[in-house]
């Protein structure tokens, strides 16, 4: 661990230096990319100065345990310095673990009524409650892209984007199917239902540089529905793209323009094509860790809301709570921080 905080921090004066360098002051692009790289150090490069500081004290107090007028106060601080020092060492642990580069972007978030047809539309829009109040209680902005509202209420399809400050590292774990137990409001018999919504959460990608052709794309123009407002359902400005070659379909209604509509389309077209290629590589090169708490995939079984037992269970790590009510209500990180806690004891154990 020493050898690799050793290079980590010479890594970082180096990029001290290369900021200093005319070369690198005037061009704005490079300084940035060097700033940028140079932050994600800065905690490491702290974290292990204070590490050999303390090292330094704890040689200096084990002199003076022998001491007869101080080795009483010499034992007590060196007792205090070894327990400070151990938990450097478990920060710098984590803090060495590779970071996610998506952590810190937005996500566009799609959630589809799947099996249980009018109950599970019902739940996908229950589900988009949950995070757009969860998103709420963490200070991020939501904004509708597309939705198609189901018959008996809540949504055969809704797509969202959740804009703030490390947004991906709270909603990446999501992607999967979700299943409802509950009795139907158009049960009439009060029987309890088995439904399922699936979610697929995409790491917004800015400046993706994919190229689309447009002899590869097929276009539909059709008036809005849903949310929006009332000015948005008056003209034929919602945009349907798909992408023959991979058939990912991209709706987007929430502008009035039908060229903006088509411009934020095409955005988001790229950013899942871009995922799409990603997760094929992944599985490629084999670097699917066995530590990564579920695959992201929609037909992944990975939580059950059973509302007449008030039970919410993540079967991923195998965690219930007895409180779907509150977690209904947005208070989702009852079951979001035990999944980022068993993510990390994961990649510290090296699983």
């Amino acid at each position: 661990m020493i050898e690799r905080l050793e290079n980590i921090t010479k890594k970082y004066e180096e990029l001290e230096k290369q900021l200093m360098s005319p070369e690198i002051i005037n061009d704005i692009k490079a300084a940035t990319a060097i700033s940028k790289e140079k932050v994600l150090l800065e905690d490491i490069v702290i974290a292990y100065e204070k590490y050999k500081k303390i090292l330094v004290q704890i040689d200096e107090t084990k002199e003076l345990v022998s001491d007869s007028e101080l080795g009483l106060m010499a034992k007590e601080e060196l007792e205090s310095l070894q327990m400070q020092k151990e938990k450097l060492e478990e920060e710098i642990e984590i803090l060495l673990i590779p970071k996610d580069e998506n952590d810190t972007k937005n996500v566009i978030i799609e959630i589809r009524g799947a099996a249980g047809g009018a109950e599970a539309n019902i739940f996908a829009g229950d589900l988009y409650e949950m995070y757009t109040r969860y998103a709420a209680n963490l200070g991020f902005k939501t904004e509708l892209i597309s939705s198609m509202p189901g018959e008996a209420g809540g949504f055969s399809q809704i797509e969202f984007m959740v804009k703030g400050n490390n947004v991906y590292s709270k909603f990446k774990y999501e992607s999967g199917a979700h299943r409802v137990q509950r009795v139907p409001s158009t049960e009439s018999q009060g029987r309890v239902h088995t439904s399922t919504a699936t979610v697929a959460v995409i790491p917004e990608q800015k400046n993706v540089d994919i190229e689309i052709k447009e002899s590869d794309l097929k276009v539909d123009v059709y008036r809005s529905s849903g949310a929006g407002g009332q000015s948005v359902n008056t003209t034929d400005s919602a945009i349907r793209i798909t992408h023959i070659p991979t058939g990912i379909v991209v709706t987007c209604q929430n502008e009035r323009s039908q060229i903006k509509n088509r411009e934020k389309a095409l955005q988001i077209l790229k950013n899942k094509i871009y995922e799409e290629n990603a997760k094929k590589k992944e599985e490629e090169e084999g670097a699917l860790r066995r530590s990564k708490i579920g695959t992201g995939d929609r037909s992944e079984k990975i939580r059950t809301y059973n509302y007449p037992q008030n039970r919410i269970t993540d079967h991923r790590i195998n965690l219930t709570v007895m409180q779907l009510d509150r977690i209904m209500l947005g208070k989702l990180e009852e079951i979001i921080e035990p999944l980022i806690t068993e993510d990390l004891k994961r990649k510290l154990a090296g699983e």
